[in-house]
């Protein structure tokens, strides 16, 4: 699943030549609002023709639905440099060569039809059948962080279950988001005979988002994104299934292997330059081993920043906002490379450095605020004890992700209980719980606030029974 070096090499080289406007079929994407494949110029329209395919592909058998989701998945690993680049090129934020492996990852990985599992039930009084049946068109909201990514995940869960979804995309990724879609949707027309599966609104605003939440035909809500959204969502009146924010804490105890942990926080809290909502954001290492934790950083390749240097760099990287003036990411540096990040900091680093990191205290914004930048603040705790404590009071009640590197399973059961969190990961990077090198599945919808947790086909379903009464058990 990983590209090699080669690859990598020429994909950021073309992505820092290329400042140019985005390739043809984007803007052709963008101005087809005439209903083809996928692409409309109102919520009404997209909403009208989701229901018609999904009247369609009711009446189709389970094996098409299969057919449908493998037309998506080649067409997301087949695609996923293009594609990837385009993103790339509209959002400006992230990592080119991950752009690329994210949209790889989701074809070979997505949870399809294997994931629907029919119960059944038999005793004195006959035979009970429980099925998985789909709610019909499905409402999605999806992010800039990962915009085509999301909608392909989703789309693959979705038909699964037997849904047409309409999506409200970022307006700064709906370029991508169409282009993709077009795609989707021109080749499942063409080999199975159903257009407009997936739809997308062309210009996304507020007032379409509003306009699907509340529109008749729209059956479930699939929110992934902040909390303003996710609650809008939520007081819709429909069923929600919400992928809300995340700011993952790390603890890192004494008897923890530590070059691993360096390694592992590395490779989690710069991929896509942090964009990763399960991503590490903050790391609380006991005392006795902080400093050869720091140390542990400094050999694995990451750059540390001194306190005037962490000082320079938060006065630009982090802004204020609100009525209460609160802080938050400085918009024009998330998803920004480390080389970025340290060049405000007044510290020039290689252009392969891929995270700078630096000793702050706890109440430091850094640690509070989710900042989607591969900058990592280390903080000292007195012990294992304080250290979850304090992860549990700066990943906010969440209930997203927390890792812990340890070598003690009390600690780590420890943490798993006082945290709560839908991920929870034990010696390893933050996708490791996503099944990238570690067990399980793909999904960027983690529905934290609502439940459901990493979404699959069975998400996006309703459970139906049918009862034979006194008959067909025939044991």
């Amino acid at each position: 699943m990983q590209l090699d070096e080669n690859t990598i090499r020429s994909v950021v080289a073309q992505v820092l030549a290329e400042v140019g406007p985005m390739p043809p079929g984007a803007a052709q994407a963008e101005k087809a609002h005439h209903g083809s494949h996928g692409i409309f110029g109102n919520a009404s329209d997209a909403v009208a023709a989701a229901r018609r395919a999904f009247e369609q592909l009711r009446e189709r058998p389970m094996e098409d639905r299969k057919r449908i989701i493998d037309i998506i998945r080649k067409i997301s690993i087949e695609n996923c440099e293009e594609l990837g680049l385009m993103e790339m090129r509209e959002t400006g934020i992230g990592r080119p060569e991950h752009k690329i492996e994210k949209l790889r990852t989701l074809g070979e990985l997505s949870p399809g039809t294997e994931f629907l599992q029919t119960k059944a039930f038999s005793g004195d009084h006959g035979l009970a059948i429980i099925e998985r049946a789909p709610f019909g068109v499905i409402a999605a909201i999806t992010p800039v962080t990962h915009s085509l990514p999301t909608i392909t995940g989703n789309a693959v869960s979705m038909i699964a279950g037997g849904n047409a979804v309409v999506v409200n995309p970022h307006p700064s990724g709906r370029l991508v988001a169409a282009e993709g879609v077009r795609r989707f949707n021109e080749a499942i027309a063409r080999e199975v005979g159903i257009d407009n599966l997936i739809c997308v609104i062309a210009e996304p605003t507020l007032e379409s988002a509003s306009e699907l939440f509340g529109h008749r035909d729209v059956a479930l809500i699939c929110v992934t994104g902040g909390p303003a959204v996710g609650r809008a969502a939520l007081n819709s009146g429909k069923r929600a299934i919400v992928a809300g924010p995340g700011n993952p804490p790390v603890v890192v105890d004494e008897t923890a292997d530590l070059d691993n942990a360096a390694r592992c926080i590395i490779q989690g809290a710069s991929y896509d330059n942090n964009l990763l909502c399960i991503a590490e954001k903050e790391v609380f290492v006991v005392d006795s081993v902080f400093d050869k934790m720091m140390a542990a950083m400094r050999r694995a390749g990451a750059v540390e920043l001194n306190q005037s240097q962490i000082a320079k760099l938060t006065s630009v990287a982090i802004a204020q906002a609100g009525d209460d003036n609160h802080d938050v990411a400085a918009k024009d540096y998330i998803g920004k490379d480390a080389s970025v990040l340290a060049a405000a900091a007044g510290v020039k680093v290689p252009e392969e450095c891929e995270l700078v990191f630096g000793e702050t205290d706890e109440h430091h914004p850094f640690v509070s605020v989710e900042q989607m930048m591969p900058f990592v603040p280390f903080v000292r705790a007195r012990d294992v004890d304080h250290a979850i404590a304090m992860a549990k009071e700066y990943e906010h009640g969440f209930r997203h992700t927390a890792i812990i590197h340890s070598r003690n399973v009390h600690n780590m059961t420890k943490m798993g209980k006082e945290l709560d969190t839908t991920l929870y990961v034990k010696n390893g990077p933050c996708m490791a719980a996503l099944g990238l090198g570690g067990e399980g599945y793909l999904s960027f919808s983690i529905a934290g606030p609502t439940g459901e947790g990493v979404t699959t086909p069975d998400t996006f379903t309703r459970e139906r029974r049918c009862s034979m009464i006194d008959e067909l058990r025939v044991v």
